[in-house]
């Protein structure tokens, strides 16, 4: 059963009991993150999280590791465009202890001078890894130059200028503000009983408070389509091509999750069984959606030696004008209906992928979905849903190349990306 409550001051605190499992996950989200940062402060809503867990008022770094090490937990955040995730996994009966300290950590940080310093150093050797990765660094790339001159396009890490200009002042103020109760979403999932997680955790979150009030975000968009070629000395040449695809809670994402299904979502996908299978030009080739609270997009992903990547894009864009011109099959739809359905089944068996539904259905939708909705919106998708989808995709207003590699050779013009 899922229950909500909202505290006086707008924290939100959402959970769904499930009694036969041993764990339960807890997690404090801010929906808030680096899509709200200004340029010149871009990369700090990941640096706050990870100077949340370098000591509070009564505990010291190596304290808060102790502690979840001593009762078998786990202690992690992470950072997205639109929001900030602080969570733990433990055995329920030790629920209490974990969200005492999760509210320390989340209120009562000191971010210590010297742990800034350090912590400064450790991103940027996380940003250098990122670059010296050419198939995550392609995907920063491509949506930098997807959502160009729109926050949404900015990496999550920051750059090597920010990251080393952002001040002590600037990172507490900026926590201090963004921190709003309204955009603070306690979410819980497994062996949690509701009535007793709103006790704990409302007399430390409902004294939270905020003057700031956020500014109407611009909607992101891609108005031209565009080829890039970034040049690096690798064996393979790397390729992201993608489109503008649907929201977070757009009426036709059950549609758009099948789609994405059929055409790169998984080892019997078209790219799949194409590109690797049939064709033998690439190990890793897959398509996913990048959803937003306004915008969205669809990307295809692939490695391939350089001789080969003008056939691999060929493939790609065959198989997308596939999808917009001729209706996928009864069998296939169902089978992709199928996919995703058990693959949201078999997540109920873990806390933490409840825990993370939870609050992004509050962040996204403004309510919870149930499980039978969830089902019930794949079960309704039509082979006519998923052809009216491809033609709104792949409607030659926005098709975006991203090719990293040796890439003099590489000879492409904004007519070869006509579907």
């Amino acid at each position: 059963m899922i229950k909500t409550t909202v505290l006086n001051n707008g924290v939100r605190v959402v959970t769904q009991r499930v009694e036969n499992m041993h764990t339960v996950s807890i997690g404090i989200w801010v929906a808030s993150g680096t899509r709200h940062e200004p340029p010149e402060l871009n990369g700090v809503a990941h640096f706050i999280e990870h100077l949340l867990f370098k000591g509070t008022e009564k505990r010291t770094a190596r304290q808060i590791s102790m502690e979840v090490d001593s009762i078998g937990g786990v202690l992690n955040a992470f950072t997205g465009h639109e929001y900030v995730c602080y969570y733990a996994k433990v055995l329920a009966k030790f629920l209490p202890r974990i969200t005492e300290l999760l509210t320390d950590i989340f209120l009562n940080s000191t971010f210590p001078a010297d742990e800034i310093e350090r912590e400064r150093k450790v991103i940027l050797q996380e940003i250098k890894m990122r670059d010296d990765t050419p198939d995550e660094y392609i995907h920063d790339c491509f949506h930098q130059n997807f959502w160009k001159g729109h926050s949404l396009g900015y990496c999550i890490l920051g750059s090597e200028t920010t990251i080393s200009a952002l001040t002590r002042d600037q990172i507490v103020a900026y926590k201090q503000s963004r921190y709003r109760p309204d955009d603070i979403i306690v979410s819980a999932a497994g062996n949690v009983c509701h009535e007793e997680l709103v006790e704990l955790v409302e007399e430390a979150l409902s004294g939270i408070s905020s003057v700031w009030q956020p500014a109407v975000l611009p909607v992101a968009s891609c108005t031209s389509s565009q080829i890039n070629l970034c040049e690096r000395d690798m064996e393979q040449s790397l390729m992201c091509l993608g489109t503008h695809a649907l929201s977070q809670g757009h009426e036709d994402r059950f549609a758009q999750y099948l789609l994405n299904t059929i055409l790169g979502g998984g080892m019997s996908s078209r790219l799949f069984q194409e590109i690797r299978e049939k064709k033998g030009l690439a190990y890793s080739v897959y398509s996913y959606i990048a959803s937003h609270a306004d915008c969205g997009a669809l990307v295809v992903f692939a490695g391939t030696e350089l001789a080969h990547s003008m056939e691999v894009f060929d493939i790609s864009m065959s198989e997308l004008r596939k999808l917009k011109h001729d209706p996928v099959s009864p069998y296939e739809l169902d089978s992709a209906k199928e996919q995703l359905k058990g693959k949201i089944l078999m997540s109920l068996e873990s806390s933490e992928s409840m825990m993370i539904r939870l609050a992004k259905n509050a962040i996204y939708l403004g309510h919870q979905q149930t499980i039978e909705d969830i089902l019930a919106g794949f079960d309704a998708v039509t082979v006519d849903d998923v052809l009216r989808l491809g033609g709104c995709f792949f409607d030659n207003s926005c098709m975006h190349l991203e090719i990293m590699g040796k890439t003099s050779g590489f000879s492409l013009t904004s007519d070869q990306l006509v579907i």
